[in-house]
């Protein structure tokens, strides 16, 4: 099951895309034929935006620069709400990062970026840093244990004071300094690691495959405690990093359990499930939470595979409303809104406050829309200079209109795209499947 899960189609059908598409990079399009456009498919919409909403206008918070990246979701919480961009942009650089993903391996890792490094990880266990500005490689390092031959799925990246914390699939949480790559600790744990670590305050959380959260101290690597959830036989490829602020880290798992701890100690605070039993398939019935929950004032934001969506108050785990919506990508906050992206390949504005329904973006299912051939598979979104951007698995991103859904252009990539564009200093990183990182700006 999780060594195919991209060739999982969901409901079929698409409505066209219409609008100005092409610009967002500075490529100009020619004027449109004048006349009224028709959706030629229909598309079975699951989601349907809460009609008294219609008239009201979303007001985002304006953009505001990130120098850094440091985490897969930006920063500890995965809160990054409207960050400022170009307004036109196009590709700065591009570089090879090494092994390219293939039916065996896959590239699971989004880059980071802090410091003016970016750092990445191939679908071989190399980490390479590349000069933010210019994409000179400055170190790069085999993290591949001498014993090993297979090639396995890894984890991720974080940084934090000066070290780039890894997780691999070969059971091993690795320090390395970030200015040079060498190493300063390795720890083996008692099981392979699909999903990136998290790293805030002097201390390393990642979660193995086998759904137990290990806290780890980051000067040395030694274990500082422990909590074991549920384990699943069945899951999907990768998985979600925990989300820590203030003195709470909310560990998401593939059973479908959101778990908040005590930093310190690891001492439960609460626990919620969100499972489902609408679907009835048996990869639909699949739990697990694989996008990122958000820490965003006072509030937890989830969402799992199986259609259920939830805010949960951060200290007393409180549902605060909840929405039969699932989805595998994380969820992107900014203001009072929530953007994600369904199982259904739906991009959808909610309230943050209530769960309501602003408007619904249904995208592409396919590459060839008739014969129903070639699933697409979109990550994002991530929300930058006005736009909402996703990326395919077709080797094609969108922007998208946070305000409406309109479809605002679109651009090539070199190959299709499995993990979501990150953003700092003004520029948009994107890792595609056949390891090119490249810089937009």
């Amino acid at each position: 099951m999780e060594g195919h899960w991209w060739k999982i189609t969901l409901v079929a059908g698409l409505a066209m895309l219409a609008g100005g598409c092409g610009s967002w990079f500075g490529d100009k399009e020619p004027p449109p034929l004048p006349g009224e456009r028709l959706s030629v498919l229909s598309h079975a919409q699951t989601v349907e935006p809460d009609p008294d909403l219609a008239e009201t206008a979303i007001l985002l918070p304006p953009p505001s620069a990130n120098p850094d990246w440091p985490q897969t979701g930006g920063y500890a919480n995965h809160a990054m709400h409207h960050i400022a961009v170009g307004d036109v942009l196009k590709k700065a650089w591009s570089v090879d990062i090494g092994a390219a993903a293939n039916d065996e391996q896959r590239i699971v890792a989004p880059p980071i970026m802090a410091d003016g490094m970016v750092y990445a990880m191939d679908a071989e266990t190399q980490v390479s840093a590349y000069r933010a500005d210019t994409g000179a490689r400055v170190w790069s390092v085999d993290l591949t244990p001498d014993d090993e031959d297979d090639g396995h799925i890894n984890g991720g990246l974080a940084f934090e004071a000066g070290r780039v914390f890894v997780t691999t699939g070969f059971a091993q949480v690795v320090a390395l300094d970030a200015k040079t790559g060498k190493e300063i600790w390795r720890r083996s744990l008692d099981g392979p690691m699909r999903v990136a670590p998290t790293a805030r305050g002097g201390r390393v959380f990642a979660i193995t495959l086998e759904n137990k959260l290990y806290a780890l101290n980051a000067a040395t690597g030694e274990t500082l405690w422990n909590y074991a959830g549920t384990a699943e036989i069945a899951t999907l490829l990768g998985g979600a990093s925990p989300a820590v602020d203030e003195d709470i880290v909310v560990a998401p798992f593939s059973s479908g359990d959101l778990v908040a701890l005590r930093v310190e100690t690891g001492r439960v605070l609460w626990t919620d499930s969100l499972v489902s039993a609408r679907r009835t398939d048996a990869v639909s019935t699949l739990s697990q939470i694989r996008g990122r929950p958000i820490i965003d004032r006072g509030r937890v934001f989830a969402i799992s595979h199986g259609d259920t969506m939830a805010a949960i108050d951060l200290r007393t785990g409180q549902r605060i409303w909840d929405k039969p919506i699932g989805g595998l990508e994380s969820p992107w906050v900014a203001g009072d809104y929530l953007f994600v992206l369904t199982n259904d390949w739906e991009l959808i504005c909610l309230a943050r406050t209530s769960g309501r329904v602003f408007w619904v973006r249904p995208l592409p299912h396919f590459e060839d829309e008739e014969d129903k051939k070639g699933p697409i598979i979109w990550t994002g979104p991530i929300l930058a200079g006005d736009r909402l951007i996703v990326a395919g698995s077709h080797g094609e991103a969108l922007a998208v209109s946070p305000y409406d859904g309109r479809v605002l252009g679109r651009q090539e990539l070199p190959d299709g795209v499995s993990v979501a564009p990150i953003v700092a200093n003004e520029t948009v990183y994107v890792l595609t499947n056949d390891a090119s990182l490249v810089a937009l700006k």
